[in-house]
């Protein structure tokens, strides 16, 4: 591949990526309601109760800052300028550990049962492995090149 083909590469996964990151918020908004949050929640003290919406909304404004970034970003990424790699590492590692949670954290079990959720899963596996890929290879990409 030569380093045009592959900054064209490139240059359409950051707008997928970006679009990728929206989606996952999409998808975000549905887990309260899906997972019957109201119910499981009023389990909780009232601090737990509140420190488990302030992670979840500090959640939510990393991947929002995540495509954001991404969008505003684009041509310094595909450019290989210092702030943006460090941006892409950090987005990269993020992905990374989140699919290694998953992986040896979780187990099967605790994923709600159902049809619908064990797609929903592979969806949002496949998903944030190919955001990881895109900004991890990016940053490697650069670094190589």
């Amino acid at each position: 591949m030569t380093h045009s083909s592959i900054e064209r590469f490139f240059d359409l996964a950051l707008w997928l990526a970006a679009a990728g990151h929206f989606a996952i918020l999409f998808a975000s908004f549905q887990v309260p309601f899906r997972l019957d949050w109201k119910r499981d929640l009023e389990q909780l003290r009232p601090f737990n109760r509140k420190l488990l919406w302030v992670h979840g909304g500090f959640t939510v404004l990393t991947i929002v800052a995540f495509g954001v970034f991404t969008l505003a970003l684009h041509q310094e990424l595909l450019r290989g300028d210092r702030a943006a790699l460090a941006v892409s590492l950090f987005v990269g590692i993020y992905w990374t550990c989140r699919i290694l949670v998953d992986a040896f954290y979780f187990s099967h079990r605790d994923w709600p049962p159902g049809r619908a959720f064990v797609v929903g899963h592979t969806l949002l596996t496949a998903l944030i492995s190919a955001l990881a890929a895109c900004y991890l290879g990016l940053f490697f990409w650069h670094m190589w090149s």
